[in-house]
């Protein structure tokens, strides 16, 4: 007989995405990456939290909601179900979680308070130790 994690469900660990990766790190131009990969998060994490730098809240939102949704059909195709660990430890989750966090911080910024509360929550869910990696602890 089977058992599955008593605990609840197993992490989720998303495949790496080397190409997109390395063309995000030989650019300082994430919206090309973003343009060329428009499924990794982390191009539109970067593009979010350069809006948020350069005072444009809006875009950072638009940017910070774009990698959040790709990052939620990785996860979904990874075998997420709705819930369960995302760890910030396994540096392709990365990308989903900072878009995560940029989302909870721009619906912050423009009032849609029960959204960014969603939204930290669900960053605390993830991974209790991602807010801590991010600076938002």
């Amino acid at each position: 007989m089977t058992y599955g994690n008593l605990m609840g469900p197993s992490a989720t660990l998303l495949p790496a995405d080397d190409d997109a990766q390395d063309a995000l790190d030989a650019t300082d131009d994430p919206a090309s990456v973003a343009a060329a990969y428009p499924q990794f998060s982390a191009a539109w994490a970067e593009l979010a939290e350069r809006a948020f730098d350069a005072g444009e809240v809006v875009a950072g939102y638009a940017y910070a909601r774009t990698g959040y949704h790709r990052g939620l059909d990785k996860l979904r195709r990874a075998g997420w179900k709705g819930q369960g660990p995302v760890p910030w430890s396994h540096e392709p989750n990365r990308g989903f979680l900072r878009s995560l966090a940029a989302l909870a911080r721009a619906a912050a910024e423009i009032g849609e308070d029960d959204e960014a509360i969603r939204c930290r929550q669900f960053l605390d869910d993830a991974d209790p130790s991602a807010a801590a990696e991010l600076g938002l602890a």
